[in-house]
């Protein structure tokens, strides 16, 4: 859950979905009680009404009448009588409601009102058909002009229960809950649609940083969308296009530098030829030949900085095998065990000078180079073994740097430049792979090189 929530796609669709909803329902409630309030007060005024009505046609009866007329109002909806006096409404069921406002506004300040609510009471009239009503009553003492008192108890018809069902289990609540999925639903694709279009010039920004690596020359980011977006994808295509003219600057002024060195070394051997000191000769001719090795090799790890090469799908147990059988036929101590039978996308050159390097190194300094080709976990590991003195655990890492070189092994007097591993590491992450190096338990030293296929692997 929390890699999932880890996502700003994911937070902001459930951060929209949130809100949205806590907005709907604070809304709904808000609209509910309104709605509530509104019924209450068409309430009151109807049974003002019906109050009023009542009072000003028993107002205009002579006494002694009254309770003839009285006794006939059954039949209008409400029960109606003269009273003594208003003890009885004196009590718990005492209410203070704005119905006696609005009909001491109707019929006068000076009149005595109270109000009592009775929970219910039995219904005046027979069933509709839609089920048995529960009534409520409200009891109103009221008096008249002469000061005498009227005791009114008016019926409210209740809802029938088809219309009262508004919990989970009645048919308004299952037909309210369908509307509610329905809007949680469309609010879901609403917010996830949202959190898309948000979190997608995040997407390809770093897709387009993740290719830089291996691409430097890989087309520029569009510059649309909003503006926050246009400023970004312009920042990163004037940071790509500085990044190019620097590599590209370092790595003709590196080219150039060892390829003019090549003419006057040369001219140097040919003068060495007249050194009439045979072993002076020897020494001058020795540390010739190591110049050229530093030149060679400077030309390969400016090569290998180079992403101009096409890509292209390799065999990679052919390449493999073919690096190695020019290593045996060099003269070198080499085996290979184990295929793949799968295609990596790869710049051809550069990857047979990454495993020649690493199967030289070997043959150099550990004697021989066991080599073994396998996929594992989906990708294709390649492991050159070697029977050296391996290397130090601290400097497992610095090896890698460029001219860096461990005196105990590798020594001038090898040929050992310090660039064999910087090119090797170079190539191998240019092809989205790792190099890697640790001491076998036995002695020696296993490189490990891992690089991704181009297809999972299959017969061919």
């Amino acid at each position: 859950m929390k890699n999932f929530l880890g996502s700003i796609g994911n937070r902001i669709f459930f951060l929209l979905l949130g809100g949205i909803v806590v907005a709907v329902l604070a809304t709904n409630w808000l609209a509910g009680n309104e709605r509530r309030n509104t019924l209450r007060e068409l309430r009151f005024q109807h049974l003002a009404d019906r109050v009023e009505q009542i009072v000003q046609a028993v107002d205009d009866i002579p006494p002694a009448q009254r309770p003839i007329v009285l006794q006939a109002a059954t039949n209008f909806g409400f029960e109606a009588r003269m009273v003594e006096d208003m003890n009885d409404a004196i009590g718990p069921n005492a209410s203070t409601s704005p119905l006696i406002e609005m009909l001491q506004a109707r019929l006068g300040e000076e009149r005595k009102i109270a109000v009592q609510r009775e929970s219910e009471c039995p219904p005046l009239r027979a069933d509709d058909g839609r089920g048995p009503r529960r009534d409520t009553c409200r009891v109103i003492y009221i008096s008249l002009h002469d000061q005498a008192l009227m005791r009114l108890r008016l019926h409210q018809p209740g809802e029938p229960p088809a219309l009262r069902g508004r919990g989970p289990g009645g048919p308004a609540g299952l037909f309210g809950l369908q509307y509610i999925l329905l809007f949680l639903v469309l609010i879901a694709m609403l917010a996830w649609l949202v959190a898309r279009m948000a979190t997608r010039p995040i997407r390809q920004l770093a897709q387009a940083a993740s290719r830089l690596g291996s691409d430097i020359d890989h087309a520029p980011l569009p510059e649309a969308g909003p503006t926050e977006i246009r400023q970004a994808a312009h920042a990163f295509n004037a940071m790509q296009a500085r990044i190019r003219r620097q590599i590209q600057h370092r790595t003709h002024m590196l080219a150039a530098i060892t390829h003019d060195l090549q003419t006057p070394l040369t001219r140097m051997r040919l003068r060495l030829e007249k050194v009439t000191d045979v072993p002076l000769q020897q020494k001058l001719i020795d540390d010739l030949g190591v110049m050229h090795g530093m030149v060679r090799e400077g030309l390969d790890l400016a090569r290998s900085m180079d992403s101009s090469e096409k890509i292209q799908a390799l065999d990679i147990d052919s390449l493999l095998d073919s690096v190695c059988a020019d290593a045996a036929d060099a003269g070198q101590d080499v085996a290979l065990q184990g295929s793949t039978r799968a295609f990596v996308m790869a710049q051809p050159g550069a990857l047979r000078r990454c495993l020649t390097n690493l199967v030289d190194n070997a043959c150099k300094y550990g004697k021989s180079a066991r080599v073994s080709i396998a996929l594992e976990q989906q990708k294709i590991a390649i492991r050159i073994r070697d029977q050296g003195p391996g290397i130090p655990e601290s400097e497992l890492e610095a090896v890698f740097e460029p001219f860096y070189r461990l005196e105990t092994s590798r020594s001038r007097d090898t040929g050992g430049t310090g660039l064999g591993l910087t090119i090797a590491l170079n190539i191998a992450e240019n092809h989205h792979g790792q190099l890697r190096l640790r001491n076998l338990p036995e002695g020696g030293l296993e490189v490990l090189l891992e690089l991704p296929p181009m297809t999972p692997a299959k017969n061919r």
